[in-house]
């Protein structure tokens, strides 16, 4: 290592010898000489950042490695370090660091400073934030015309650079306290943008991570960006409002002071959610707003299934899930099966199932007759498990009831298509899953009526022209 800082700083070389330091930041932590060496090391990343893009991406990186592995060993070398942060990100700096390059110096410092006591961790934190609020107070300045026109990049570059701030620095007070003060800049921005899906993306990122490092000491900017979110999905369906909401039941679901603003921010995304989607066109048109809703909507189920469960709204979700049961979109489809399998699941919340079961029992023989049509080849054979993972917790709650719906619905496909041996073995698993036995155990003969039902085209539209999954309307 002593002979790095002698090596000519040729471009292809030196992009080398970054690598090289990035690769050694383990071993300079551990070494009794490693705190005397990483100066001349600096040196040669901050030559790095300064030849071409190549050299600079090499050299971000192995400065991201050395802060996070030497964090305690640097906690001393604010000054240096916030010098070379500058620079990275100042675009007049002499740094030929990319914009995506330049996260890892943003990582690099929150990790230092997330080693400082709070008091040093809090003016430190206001320092890092300070070059990149800046620009967007600037645009903010210039008035919501300006700021409408701008391009998402010129926005999203800062943005995105919060959002490693608020993840990496884990001071939970002190990020708590920057987002509190930045607050009226990200609602400028929700406010005027919030049409432009690429900018709110990343500002529901940067909300995301200062909610999960904030966690309880959010304080009133919890409630303040809950609304905002709330108000805007009424107009703008951008599925991140949903992922961010979402990341907010997994913090707050469970605490009873929050029980009302999460009820209303629930019943609203949801009756807005539900009226949007409401036939498989729509889900496969709006595959993301379907994917993050149901997302969103097992998270409920898990930490506050007091809220969603009692709530007027979630009979009209398990209604739209039943609808877009087999829309072909992998991670929508998914989604909306392990909401209907929490449903049927749903563990802590025993005093809610007499609610749950009014509204499941009399849907249940639709739902467990577009299970098997999903089975048998409505939807594609990769799905195999999410659908039988469904439909064992369908017949593991409903037992004998459960049993039935799936008899009548696999007495609707013709001798022709399916045996009735094969029949017979797929109900016998069906109802050795509702006796307790473990559904691993039974996929063989599961699998093996899917395999039947899809084992060439014109029998797989025998089967399901007689389901007829898609022609099942449920209102209610």
């Amino acid at each position: 290592m002593m002979l790095l800082p002698k090596l000519p700083h040729q471009p292809q070389l030196l992009q080398t010898v970054c690598f090289t330091i990035g690769a050694y930041s383990k071993w300079l932590d551990a070494s009794p000489s490693g705190l005397s060496m990483l100066p001349s090391l600096v040196d040669i990343l901050m030559s790095g950042m300064s030849i071409s893009e190549d050299t600079a991406a090499a050299a971000a990186l192995a400065f991201r490695h050395i802060c996070d592995d030497c964090r305690k060993k640097l906690c001393g070398s604010l000054d240096g370090l916030f010098h070379i942060y500058h620079r990275a990100v100042h675009v007049e700096g002499a740094f030929r660091v990319s914009a995506e390059d330049s996260l890892h110096l943003v990582e690099a410092l929150s990790m230092v400073i997330t080693e400082l006591p709070p008091d040093q961790a809090k003016k430190a934190l206001e320092a890092l934030c300070l070059p990149v609020v800046t620009p967007l107070q600037e645009v903010i300045n210039q008035g919501p015309v300006i700021l409408g026109q701008k391009g998402a990049r010129e926005l999203t570059v800062h943005i995105d650079r919060l959002a490693y701030i608020f993840r990496y620095v884990n001071h939970p007070e002190a990020v708590a306290d920057a987002i509190q003060r930045l607050w009226p800049i990200f609602k400028a921005i929700f406010d005027v943008r919030a049409w432009d899906m690429r900018t709110m993306e990343s500002l529901c990122k940067a909300c995301k991570y200062a909610v999960r490092t904030s966690g309880r000491y959010m304080g009133v900017t919890i409630g303040a960006m809950l609304g905002e979110i709330q108000g805007l999905y009424q107009q703008h369906q951008q599925p991140c409002f949903l992922y961010l909401s979402s990341e907010v039941i997994k913090i707050f679901g469970s605490d009873p002071s929050c029980s009302e603003y999460l009820r209303n921010l629930i019943v609203a995304l949801f009756s807005r959610t539900t009226c949007l989607l409401t036939s498989i066109q729509d889900f496969t048109a709006r595959p993301d707003v379907a994917d993050d809703c149901f997302l969103l909507a097992s998270r409920c189920i898990r930490y506050c299934p007091h809220i969603l469960i009692p709530s007027p709204v979630f009979p009209a979700l398990v209604d739209c899930a039943i609808c877009g049961i087999t829309v072909q979109h992998r991670e929508a489809s998914n989604s909306i099966l392990s909401f209907l399998s929490d449903v049927f699941d749903s563990p802590d919340s025993l005093q809610f199932h007499p609610i749950r079961d009014s509204i499941i029992v009399p849907r249940g023989p639709t739902i467990t007759r577009i299970l098997i049509a999903s089975l048998t080849g409505a939807l594609p054979s990769s799905r195999f498990e999410t659908v039988t993972y469904a439909l064992g917790a369908l017949v593991r709650t409903y037992g004998v009831q459960a049993l039935q719906w799936a008899k009548e619905a696999v007495s609707l496909i013709p001798s022709s298509a399916v045996k009735e041996a094969e029949t017979m073995r797929f109900l016998q698993a069906l109802s050795d899953a509702a006796s307790g036995v473990n559904l691993n155990t039974l996929m063989a003969p599961i699998e093996e009526l899917s395999d039947v039902c899809r084992r060439n085209r014109t029998v797989q539209e025998i089967v399901q022209g007689a389901l007829r999954p898609l022609e099942l309307n449920m209102v209610h």
